[in-house]
């Protein structure tokens, strides 16, 4: 049964990677393992090691902290982001007029809301 720290760093891989567009497979080959090394550490099986943790941070443009953010919550199923929440963000920020965004973002509760 995986620790809850490595399932959690896990989830926290995972949201990353997804945020900079890159498939399990990509960032396998630039850490130089294997796709399949990835999805265990992604879903925690695997324990990432200090130095391979080091090698995704600069990969992945994140601080040491980014994985362990949130790891004393109590993090429902529910909580957790999903694939396409991952993907509307990032192209949500990819868009450069800040009023457009937080029109957006209204147009969202407004809707949510009834």
């Amino acid at each position: 049964m995986p620790h809850p720290t490595d399932v959690h760093v896990g989830h926290r891989l995972r949201e990353v990677r997804i945020m900079r567009g890159l498939t399990q497979t990509q960032l396998g080959e630039r850490l130089g393992i294997s796709f399949q090394q990835v999805q265990k550490y992604e879903k925690g099986t695997n324990r990432i090691g200090s130095s391979r943790l080091w090698d995704m941070c600069g990969i992945l443009d994140v601080s040491v902290s980014f994985f362990f953010e949130g790891l004393s919550e109590d993090t429902s199923e529910d909580e957790k982001i999903s694939r396409r929440a991952l993907q509307l963000a990032k192209e949500l920020d990819r868009i450069a007029d800040d009023d457009v965004k937080t029109n957006f973002l209204h147009l969202l509760k407004v809707y949510n809301t009834g």
